[in-house]
């Protein structure tokens, strides 16, 4: 990717939300987001692809719905959010795999954790907003495993159900202002 021709697009945070769903008790889903976050794009085409793209959530941001169960997250026992304040990914590949669909992946570090993840992006469009600003949309999702980020907390009830399951689903919807 050329430097010279590089094109820096920085994420409309009024816009965009950072959500994960987990299985409670196998038998439900808590859906929880993170309110504070920041995230670029850096490209060298119209349709981005081979953007390097960068992301970072802070963990006390964290909300469930529910301050117990908020607490309970920002505790060693998950995030740890004293330790370690901040989530990070940082792309590897874009690459478009159909007409508006791409596969992202890249390293994501949660409690000094570091995996290659792939999620899955679908491309919105770009536009110019009433105010002049143009913007692009995606919707990013993917599934990943809890316990390979240290984030190992369990507990079985008394039948025998996992109380909070392994795999979380990630979804970003995520809107980008041309910077």
């Amino acid at each position: 990717m050329s430097t010279d021709t590089l094109t820096k697009w920085s994420i409309d945070t009024a816009h965009s939300e950072i959500t994960f769903k987990v299985k409670h008790l196998v038998i439900s889903t808590v859906t929880g987001n993170f309110n504070e976050f920041d995230a670029s794009i850096e490209t060298d085409n119209e349709d981005f692809e081979n953007a390097k793209i960068s992301f970072e959530a802070v963990i006390d941001s964290i909300d469930t719905g529910n301050e117990d169960r908020n607490n309970h997250l920002k505790s060693d026992d998950f995030f740890n959010a004293a330790e370690f304040p901040t989530m990070k990914f940082e792309s590897t590949s874009f690459k478009k795999t159909g007409d508006g669909e791409y596969k992202l992946i890249g390293e994501l570090t949660i409690r000094d954790n570091t995996k290659t993840v792939e999620l899955d992006a679908e491309y919105g469009g770009t536009v110019i907003d009433p105010y002049g600003n143009t913007k692009a949309g995606f919707e990013v999702n993917g599934k990943i495993n809890r316990k390979e980020f240290g984030l190992t907390w369990g507990a079985v009830t008394e039948a025998g159900s996992v109380v909070v399951s392994d795999e979380v689903k990630l979804n970003l919807n995520v809107q980008f202002t041309l910077s």
